[in-house]
């Protein structure tokens, strides 16, 4: 079964409006993030995505997250509850809640305005070249992940 396509207006406007019931104060049903650092979190995969964030992993980390994590991370299959993450990935520090909304929505978009062409072929700097619908599973996956951690 095919994940919503996050490259159409529908799964756009659907996420959105999951996204409007996290509030700053909302609670994770695991983990150690709040809301904050959730949103800050997710923003990242789309900065790395975008050339925002430099992300260098060395020839054997990416050798390895090929052969050994890439499909976990691309497939239909969701991410199990307090799945570990790359070190870039982790949020400490505290976060504004409505900057990193903000930044969501407009990473959510743009993403969405770009299309599935724009993804296509489009390389990670960890997994190599993703198809289009590797990245849509990958950036689906991720946000679907933490919005359920969030009860949202």
């Amino acid at each position: 079964m095919a994940l919503p396509n996050i490259f159409n207006s529908e799964t756009t406007e659907i996420i959105l409006k999951r996204l409007e019931n996290l509030e700053a104060n909302s609670q994770p049903k695991w983990g150690k993030m709040n809301a904050s650092q959730m949103l800050a979190h997710l923003n990242i995969a789309y900065d790395i995505a975008y050339g925002k964030i430099e992300s260098k992993p060395s020839f054997v980390i990416k050798f390895l997250m090929k052969l050994f994590i890439k499909n976990g991370i691309v497939n239909e299959k969701p991410y199990p509850q307090n799945s570990r993450t790359a070190p870039e990935f982790i949020i400490a520090d505290k976060r504004d809640f409505d900057l990193e909304k903000s930044k969501y929505i407009k990473n959510v978009r743009e993403t969405e305005v770009h299309g599935a062409s724009y993804f296509e072929g489009k390389e990670n700097p960890s997994m190599g070249k993703l198809t289009a619908i590797e990245w849509n599973n990958m950036f689906y996956k991720h946000t679907n992940h933490h919005f359920n951690q969030f009860g949202i």
